[in-house]
């Protein structure tokens, strides 16, 4: 059982990371090197104690109390760190699937979310179950290895990434006898393997998420070949019909947290179950806390100074910002002022370790002074500052605020890549409240329907 552990936390954790804490808390003397010899050793010659079994098993999730009462079951594409999950996780859902190329997102996803070894799968490349990448096998063929290769599930997330779609496939399948639709709109990205996923499986509820320009994406190309695929599947698409500036698909993370973050959610529901009716997310604003936390909620009272930007990069910025301005531009830093309860961010992006400009805090910097002796030591002293990935945990909804909960496996670096590549969390947990009703029903016409074929 030791053993066992200590392989699922090295899928996880840095061995140099875990030999470190291994030592700290139970004055061992393990090092990366003697910790592999244990990974690679025969489980009955695993020579860790059973305080250090102990250790390790707090470092990864547990099975949940209620694991097996769970009612519904979802799987998880394009998963990231697992912000679409979370909200499905909470109203009792099950996740069978998950599917994450990226190996750092892949080891902080698996920090913090429970993976049944019997019951759940984890794929990497998405294409090796939709076989997209596979030109000489046929469309029934992957429908046949998809529907194999994926357990049966009520819903079905994913965060796609956005692609421009090309007809430059049509042509050849025409001449191989293939079929037309979306498997020739769609080739090529990988929307396309999720519409292989939802016509191979047929859940009965979907989740996609993406940016908010996807709409606008190729002249509205991209969205309206995918609204076109989504209903050619049998899906009806809630709020469709909404094209315009108050379109409720878009939802902005601020109504959450303090943070200016745009998506377009689509939900799609199986036509043929008729669970649609009445359905709209104007009704998520039901959801919307009674006092959203303020930016100085989820702000560390201090951090290591490392976080606060050097002089040099700060003239740089403010430099920077000042040109553009001039010039009529829009380009600057996004300072935030954490003392004003109204304050909001911009969007963390990606980039965020690149400099940090989208999202500075403020620490007391004077403008009307650093116009006119920039350099003025009092000033210089209030340098804005960073996030930590701590922080940015919080502001996007991983972490309440005060907690440091959420597991961050990975460097800075790709933490705040994975935070800024990721969703409010809260957003989806609103989602997954609003649909909660449907999918219970959902789940148990389609237990029902089991229970009637094998009796």
């Amino acid at each position: 059982m030791i053993h066992k552990t200590l392989l699922t936390a090295s899928t996880i954790y840095d061995l140099k990371y875990l030999a470190q804490v291994l030592n700290d808390e139970n004055g061992s003397n393990w090092s990366r090197a003697s910790l592999k010899r244990q990974v690679t050793c025969i489980p009955e010659h695993c020579d860790l104690s059973i305080a250090d079994g102990r250790y390790l098993q707090t470092l990864i999730p547990s099975r949940p109390a209620d694991y097996e009462d769970r009612h519904f079951s979802f799987i998880d594409l394009f998963a990231g760190i697992g912000g679409l999950r979370s909200g499905f996780d909470a109203i009792g859902g099950k996740c069978l699937f998950t599917s994450e190329w990226n190996t750092y997102s892949s080891r902080t996803y698996r920090a913090n979310w429970y993976c049944d070894e019997n019951e759940h799968r984890f794929n990497s490349d998405i294409r090796d179950i939709t076989l997209s990448n596979r030109p000489e096998v046929t469309d029934d063929e992957a429908y046949k290895f998809i529907d194999a290769s994926i357990p049966d599930h009520d819903v079905l997330l994913a965060g796609f990434p956005c692609q421009p779609f090309s007809i430059a496939g049509v042509s050849k399948k025409n001449s191989m006898g293939r079929k037309h639709g979306f498997e020739c709109d769609t080739q090529g990205t990988l929307f396309f393997d999720v519409a292989r996923i939802i016509r191979a499986k047929q859940p009965a509820i979907f989740v996609l998420e993406n940016v908010k320009n996807l709409k606008s994406h190729d002249k509205g190309n991209t969205f309206n070949i995918i609204m076109k695929t989504l209903d050619e599947l049998g899906y009806d698409v809630a709020n469709s019909e909404s094209t315009g500036a108050d379109d409720p698909k878009v939802i902005d993370g601020r109504h959450f947290r303090p943070q200016h973050r745009e998506r377009i959610v689509l939900i799609g529901f199986r036509r043929d179950l008729r669970l649609k009716d009445g359905f709209t997310l104007r009704d998520i604003k039901d959801f919307y806390p009674d006092k959203r936390p303020s930016l100085s909620d989820l702000l560390d009272p201090s951090v290591d100074s490392k976080y606060i930007l050097s002089p040099k990069l700060w003239e740089y910025l403010y430099n920077y910002a000042k040109k553009h301005a001039a010039k009529g531009n829009g380009f600057g830093f996004g300072l935030v002022d954490p003392s004003n309860v109204n304050s909001v961010t911009r969007t963390l992006s990606s980039r965020y370790m690149k400099d940090g400009s989208e999202i500075l805090i403020d620490r007391g910097w004077s403008h009307e002074l650093g116009e006119t002796d920039f350099h003025n030591t009092y000033n210089m002293d209030r340098r804005p500052r960073m996030l930590t990935p701590r922080e940015c945990s919080r502001l996007m909804g991983f972490d309440k605020p005060g907690e440091s909960v959420f597991r961050i496996p990975v460097s800075n670096t790709q933490a705040y890549r994975q935070f800024g590549n990721s969703v409010v969390v809260d957003v989806f947990a609103a989602v997954a409240k609003l649909l909660k009703s449907r999918i219970e029903f959902a789940a148990s016409q389609r237990l029902r329907q089991f229970y009637d074929e094998v009796s």
